[in-house]
């Protein structure tokens, strides 16, 4: 039996508010800069991969928001259709880079990728926004992650200007210790459990049942 997880996900939740606060300080300091408005989708085709919490998190959200009907069907099949393109991409790049190629060729490539996530509507609407992910949340704000600072192409912040920012580590170790939280709640057989990443279209069509988080002893195989 999966344990209450409800505390972790109120922390997970409260780390969200916190990066929704620090992007509206920035938004109102420097509102000339963020150009992030309805219908704008530009973060829905950037390709990132969730922790642990965040993709148990935003499958809870789906399934409550989804639990039948021709609109779940069809976000299903485009995560689906996402999570295979998604597969084919990493192995080209796997390959390129056992190749010998260039990483940062490489990550150039990656980034220059566009797929859609399967919660975008077509008319260019998160279809799951208030449960959207941090990443999501902070994309039209400078960001900083180790020492390489990113902004939305379609932001009017100027290049050489230093503008506060978010500093992305400081959110991941956060995301990191909850994800290794449950994994401990849970009592997992999976040491690694909370090292596992997946894009949003594997949060979705994943099932996080006790099986997938290793409690208890494992099955007998057939």
């Amino acid at each position: 039996m999966i344990p209450d997880l409800t505390p972790i996900f109120a922390q997970y939740e409260k780390l969200r508010d916190e990066s929704d606060r620090a992007f509206d300080s920035i938004a109102r300091a420097h509102a000339d800069c963020v150009t992030c408005k309805k219908g704008c989708s530009d973060c829905c085709h950037a390709l990132f991969d969730l922790s642990l919490v965040e993709a148990m998190y935003i499958n809870k959200a789906f399934e409550k928001a989804f639990d039948y009907g021709a609109e779940r069907s069809a976000v299903i099949t485009r995560a689906s259709e996402t999570d295979r393109r998604l597969t084919r991409l990493k192995r080209e790049l796997y390959r390129a880079e056992k190749d010998g190629e260039d990483l940062s060729a490489i990550m150039q490539r990656a980034a220059s990728e566009r797929i859609p996530c399967p919660l975008l509507s077509s008319d260019n609407v998160c279809m799951l926004y208030d449960a959207r992910p941090i990443t999501c949340r902070l994309y039209g704000v400078p960001t900083v992650i180790g020492t390489n600072g990113h902004v939305c192409g379609f932001s009017a912040f100027e290049k050489g200007v230093t503008y506060p920012s978010v500093h992305l580590d400081k959110i991941q170790t956060r995301l990191a210790e909850l994800s290794a939280e449950i994994g401990r709640v849970c009592q997992s057989r999976f040491t690694e459990l909370d090292q596992v990443f997946v894009p949003l279209s594997m949060a979705i069509l994943t099932r996080y049942d006790e099986e997938y988080l290793g409690i208890g002893e494992p099955k007998p195989e057939d």
